[in-house]
């Protein structure tokens, strides 16, 4: 169990670090001053090939359920993270984010009925010091639109995963083809946004092809597969936490590739985060050994899979005789006056 555990997390966790890649892929690759453009791209192609690939489309309810699931995993919250990009320095921007933990917390426990932890407020609280270490700098700032926005996006993410784990995936749908729903549905909300606001570059180079065919294949459909892949095997805070990777990815990145110093507090920050999220992936695995080793609850007589039996059963048996053996025929001239109707 505990290694399955780690292996889903450790899986998991590729998604962050991918798109702590994104800031550098955006910054060397792309068009300058067009974050709308890369968020539509990042998202609609992939969905489309992944939902052409599938052959199915949504049914029933689950129209709107898409609807809303790709906007909070990416349509909205694409718009507000590079809202918040643009009014606050990145350091903060990421920090405001980094809050996304506490409201999976909360909203776990409305939603999905489960227990606030000691070591899940730890492990919030720890994150969010680490990533704080980790990207604020002498420059930060605040601006009230900035925060707003950080704050909303990070609701958005946060509810986003939530549902996600509440609803589930609609039954003999691959998980391929959910995630290409979803980043179909955010791309479609985000490309009007984008032709209004920044419409389409004059030219593009190689080096543009290139870093948008990276977030479109790489950013996208692989880790959004992988993210919501974690979502179903992971508890939602649990999934939650590892979003810790992606800040540290990119200081990582930014120190090899762009020349970034590194402090003695980043790598505080750096451990800080780190421990969080192996603080998450160890107690998630206890929890899921105890609750392994308690075994299943019983279920009470004629309950089913759905919940409790009806009051009564279907098909009610006849009711046994006096003596307690199947009576006598009667012949039609024995019938009696209690008999007759």
């Amino acid at each position: 169990m505990k290694q399955r555990v780690g292996l889903d997390s450790a899986l998991t966790v590729l998604a962050p670090v991918v798109w702590g890649s994104t800031y550098l892929v955006t910054t060397q690759f792309l068009p300058p001053d067009r974050p709308l453009l890369a968020a539509a791209v990042r998202a609609l192609p992939g969905g489309l090939i992944l939902t052409l690939a599938g052959r199915q489309l949504p049914q029933g309810h689950w129209w709107w359920r898409i609807l809303v699931l790709g906007a909070l995993n990416i349509g909205v919250f694409f718009y507000l993270l590079f809202v918040a990009a643009y009014h606050l320095p990145g350091g903060v921007a990421a920090l405001v984010g980094s809050i996304q933990p506490v409201f999976v917390l909360l909203l776990s426990a409305l939603l999905l009925r489960a227990a606030i932890r000691g070591w899940q407020v730890w492990a919030c609280v720890l994150g969010t010091a680490g990533v704080g270490m980790l990207v604020l700098g002498p420059e930060a700032g605040l601006d009230a639109v900035g925060v707003v926005a950080g704050l909303g996006g990070a609701v958005c993410m946060a509810s986003g995963i939530v549902l996600t784990k509440h609803w589930g995936r609609p039954p003999g749908v691959g998980l391929l083809t959910f995630t290409g729903w979803q980043l179909a549905a955010g791309g479609l909300l985000i490309a009007p946004v984008t032709l209004l606001g920044e419409g389409l570059p004059d030219r593009l180079t190689w080096s543009n092809v290139a870093g948008f065919a990276y977030l479109s294949l790489v950013g996208a459909l692989l880790a959004y597969a992988v993210w919501f892949r974690g979502i179903e095997r992971l508890p939602a805070l649990t999934v939650s936490l590892l979003g810790f990777a992606s800040p540290l990815a990119a200081t990582i990145l930014g120190f090899l590739f762009l020349r970034e110093g590194l402090s003695l507090i980043q790598g505080v920050g750096a451990v800080a985060v780190v421990a969080a999220v192996l603080l998450a992936q160890r107690s998630t695995a206890r929890d899921a050994r105890v609750a392994r080793e308690a075994g299943p609850p019983p279920k009470t007589a004629g309950a089913g899979a759905d919940g409790p039996a009806a009051a009564g059963p279907a098909h009610p048996a006849p009711p046994p005789s006096e003596a307690g053996i199947r009576p006598a025929a009667h012949s039609p001239r024995q019938t009696t006056e209690r008999e007759q109707p």
